[in-house]
């Protein structure tokens, strides 16, 4: 079968609608939970175990990078929460239409950065 449509495999040249990239990045940030989940349960088990490790802890958390690790989770977290309440509200028949998606997704955005930034001002 020949295919005269054009094809066309480069991403960084198509626009993707914002309705796309809330469902993009509420996927990556999903990963990206998941994937902190091992950090996070160590921390809760530094924390746990002795009053040592609590004070190691204490102290690594202190270090700016540890501070924009925990903010990056945070951030993935918010955005993650937001989009799933997105979601749940559109499962009530709310937001639906096209320019309800729209609308949705860009309040996604504009709540989680608020929030997001919101968060850094408490890690920092």
């Amino acid at each position: 079968m020949n295919d005269k449509r054009p094809v066309n495999l480069d991403l960084t040249t198509i626009k993707f609608p914002v309705t796309a990239l809330a469902s993009i990045t509420h996927r990556i940030t999903g990963v990206a939970i998941f994937l902190a989940l091992p950090i996070l349960l160590w921390m809760l088990d530094r924390s746990l175990a002795s009053p040592e490790s609590f004070a190691q802890l204490k102290d690594l958390l202190a270090t700016p990078i540890a501070k924009l690790v925990v903010w990056a989770m945070l951030a993935a977290l918010i955005f993650h929460l937001v989009a799933g309440i997105k979601h749940l509200i559109m499962d009530l028949g709310i937001g639906e239409s096209l320019e309800g998606g729209r609308r949705g997704a860009t309040l996604v955005f504009i709540i989680s950065v608020v929030l997001i930034l919101l968060a850094g001002v408490w890690v920092w």
